[in-house]
């Protein structure tokens, strides 16, 4: 489960064996979200507290590009 970013006490992570479509993982406090990097949207919510949800999804938003390149390299898609 490599993690790509810390942020405000929050874990940004993948499992190692991911599924399409693309995204990412954010723990911390006892909660999980999942937020699709393409369309920026959440996927999932784990006993997250929805006042934070907003503000991941606007450090996903501004860390996009670069959650998908780390994505595509993860996975072996380096070329996409």
């Amino acid at each position: 489960m490599p993690t790509v970013h810390l942020e405000k006490g929050f874990r940004f992570f993948f499992y190692s064996n991911e599924h399409l479509p693309k995204h990412i993982h954010v723990e911390g406090k006892g909660g999980e979200i999942k937020i699709n990097l393409e369309l920026l949207n959440l996927m999932y919510n784990y006993n997250m507290q929805k006042q934070v949800i907003h503000t991941f999804l606007e450090i996903v938003k501004q860390n996009r590009f670069y959650f998908l390149r780390k994505w595509d390299k993860f996975h072996g898609n380096e070329n996409s």
